[in-house]
């Protein structure tokens, strides 16, 4: 148990060094995000639901490196083929489909863009809201990249631009129309990589005061920007609309879109000096540090979104990273450094200074002076030998910097200045002068004993109500200083499962408790007996947290008077609760007595004899033999009927010896009313065939059916019989009525 406790005990531990450690630590682009876009996007018999998506995973394998377009290509080249070729495509997956065909390469005739170009250009001439900016100006640029068409140009492309200008608000944000008085953050995004796609389609220069006008409003733009403590910088949707509504993912990966695409083609990058990297660098920091998202649409904005800010004109951000953020003096490990782009590409040419090490919580006076890692351009990994020797076992901030090379480089690329990252630095910590005594009151220690918390080695111990227990020891770090563990606690655990845990405070390097059981007695509610004693010292750096079982006290405690408080009720042992229950033995009810078979076998015969009877009756009417004929007698011949061989003085007539089995009419079935004419004859066997039907279902009851599959066929049975024999009676009512009139 103790054992299992232990090892729980150092999960713990693990997991509050990873959850601490990586607060503040941004990753690049990994191989696991590779592995998890292979499982997003996956293909529903090789293709997926719409345009979009298709161009969405395209996009997100094409940034990480995955070859995955002879997966997609053959159905999604038959999308695209479809989507150009249809005049009623809407804008929306037109787009979509000059995207994807931008990546696979389909083959499409020139007929086909040329009519494709001729819709987009006309779209634009009549565009108003910004998505349909966004649509046709973007298609007709990806259609002028695909084609190589150098004379596609928009005929009016400042008239254009000052449309789509004219959406923006004062705050850098842009409406969706003009109609529409909510302005959106994710919409400057878009609006952003129309004005460029603009510039791009334009045969001569826009306007500077337009470019001038819109810098403003990126400026603007970037006064709303939200920043966290580690330095991420995120954009939010403040609009309330829900439909259109996006994340801070979303809308922080369309700005980041919309602005690089629009620094790309306008001549000058923005003005990086009213613009800081820092800015740039902590957009990068908030995408990385989202982790790995887990839907698609997430990724994929997370990847294309980094693959902009890889690419950028503004300033490309440079990540410094730490393979390990968790370095043990007992292992002997060393700071390793590793800088690359949001991408994972390698950093230019630069230097990585350790300029600085702060004990957590406190930054007066750095531990070590600024040292120069090492670089290994083997690994790309900048290190040092050995952790300073100054820093001992505790949690800590190493100030890093980096310094770029190639004076160049200071506005291509964003380094952050000093980059913060919280380490932990664990090892063994010494734990001596270890006992726990018995006080008897002021006359001293009446029973002590040493304890090796390190080893195995229990002790046993008695006292009464009017003594008190004593624990010390001593914990220091490798380097002789005090150690303050996050948790020292004192467990006393009685026989009956009944718990008491105190705290062991602390002096420097002197741990003490001491427990009076005179004052204890209501809280141990009177209980004497045996107490298991254990001590737990833990803590995320301490590399050999323990916990110690003791030894065990019996305690002798006064008779508990009447309003004594009671010990809370205890739980149940788990496998007492969840374990096999005790098997039933199920004694059943003695049957009844029955008659002797004999004379069950009796009644049945007797119960049957009726029947039997019944059928010897008819098969002697039936096997009467006469002349192969037999007579019926009816009062109203109807004249449509010719029966064969009728004698009409004694109005009879004679059928075949085929339907003998007609004689039955012998026992004295009436058929006087019968219907004659062809449809009410037709509903009267309908409706004798319905009787027959019922009859049958109540065969079915006994034999097969459940009660309420027999009420469903009866009650569709019994319609059908409503409706037949209704007709029936209403044909004998008017045919009473006329033999009545007569």
């Amino acid at each position: 148990m103790a054992r299992s406790l232990e090892g729980f005990l150092v999960l713990i531990v693990a997991a509050l060094i990873c959850s601490s450690a990586v607060a503040s630590v941004f990753q690049p682009i990994s191989d696991s995000h590779r592995s998890v876009a292979l499982e997003l996007f996956t293909p529903l018999e090789g293709s997926f639901s719409s345009l979009a998506e298709t161009y969405e995973a395209l996009r997100t394998f094409e940034v990480l490196g995955i070859d995955k377009k002879s997966d997609i290509n053959t159905a999604a080249c038959q999308s695209v083929l479809e989507t150009l070729g249809s005049s009623s495509s809407a804008l929306k997956d037109l787009f979509y489909a000059l995207k994807v065909n931008g990546i696979l390469k389909c083959e499409i005739k020139k007929d086909v863009f040329e009519g494709v170009t001729s819709r987009l250009q006309a779209t634009v001439s009549s565009a108003g809201a910004l998505l349909d900016f966004y649509y046709s100006v973007g298609g007709l640029v990806i259609i002028k990249d695909q084609t190589s068409k150098d004379d596609l140009y928009l005929a009016d492309a400042e008239g254009v631009f000052g449309s789509i200008k004219a959406l923006s608000q004062s705050d850098g944000r842009w409406r969706y129309n003009s109609n529409n008085p909510e302005s959106s953050t994710f919409a400057a995004g878009l609006a952003l990589e129309a004005l460029a796609d603009v510039v791009s389609l334009s045969s001569s220069e826009i306007d500077q005061s337009l470019i001038g006008a819109t810098k403003n409003d990126i400026l603007k733009l970037f006064d709303s920007i939200e920043k966290y403590d580690d330095g991420a910088f995120y954009f939010d949707e403040k609009l309330v609309d829900a439909h259109e509504h996006q994340g801070p993912l979303s809308t922080t990966s369309s700005v980041v879109r919309g602005l690089t695409a629009f620094a790309a083609v306008t001549s000058g990058s923005l003005n990086v000096s009213k613009l800081p990297s820092g800015k740039i660098l902590g957009l990068a920091r908030f995408l990385l540090g989202i982790g790995i998202p887990g839907d698609a649409k997430d990724l994929f904005n997370q990847v294309d979104s980094l693959a902009s800010l890889e690419s950028n004109s503004v300033s490309i951000p440079l990540i410094l990273s730490l393979p390990a953020t968790v370095l043990s003096l007992t292992k002997k490990d060393s700071v390793k450094v590793k800088v690359n782009t949001v991408l994972g590409s390698n950093a230019p040419p630069l230097t990585v200074k350790l300029v600085g090490v702060f004990r957590s919580g406190s930054k007066d006076t750095s531990l070590v002076e600024g040292q120069e890692l090492k670089f290994n351009p083997e690994s790309a990994v900048y290190a040092m030998d050995a952790l300073p020797k100054s820093v001992d076992v505790g949690k800590y901030t190493f100030v890093f910097e980096m310094v770029l090379h190639d004076p160049d480089h200071l506005n291509l690329y964003a380094t952050g200045g000093q980059t913060e990252i919280p380490i932990f630095v664990t090892g063994l910590v010494k734990v001596d002068s270890a006992e726990i005594a018995v006080l008897d009151g002021d006359l001293g220690s009446t029973e002590t004993k040493k304890i090796d918390l390190a080893g195995g080695n229990t002790v046993s111990l008695s006292a009464n109500h009017l003594q008190k227990l004593r624990l010390s020891f001593q914990l220091s770090t490798s380097l002789d200083h005090a150690f303050k563990p996050h948790q020292a606690i004192l467990k006393l655990t009685h026989e009956t499962k009944v718990e008491h845990s105190f705290v062991v405070r602390s002096s420097g390097k002197h741990f003490e408790i001491n427990l009076d059981f005179l004052g204890l007695v209501e809280k141990f509610f009177y209980l004497s007996g045996k107490y298991n004693v254990q001590l737990t010292v833990g803590d995320a750096v301490m590399e050999n947290s323990f916990l110690k079982a003791i030894g065990h006290l019996d305690l002798d405690l006064p008779e508990p008077p009447e309003k004594a408080p009671q010990p809370p009720p205890q739980l149940l042992d788990q496998k007492l609760r969840y374990g096999p229950k005790a098997e039933i033995t199920h004694i059943f009810r003695a049957p009844e007595k029955l008659p002797p078979k004999e004379l069950s076998h009796a009644f049945l015969g007797l119960a049957l004899l009726p029947l039997l009877g019944f059928l010897i009756g008819v098969s002697v009417i039936l096997s009467v033999r006469d002349s192969g004929h037999f007579s019926i007698e009816i009062d109203l011949l109807p004249s449509e009927f010719e029966p064969v061989g009728l004698n009409v003085e004694r109005q009879e007539f004679r059928l075949p010896l085929s339907i003998r089995t007609v004689k039955l009419l012998h026992l004295g079935v009436n058929l006087k009313n019968f219907p004659s004419s062809s449809v009410p004859a037709m509903f009267a066997v309908l409706f004798h065939l319905g009787i027959a039907a019922v009859l049958l279902l109540y065969g079915l009851f006994w034999l097969k059916w459940d009660l309420f599959t027999t009420l469903k066929a009866l009650g569709f049975l019994g319609a059908f019989l409503m409706f037949v024999g209704h007709r029936v009676l209403s044909h004998l009512a008017s045919i009473s009525s006329k033999l009545k009139s007569a």
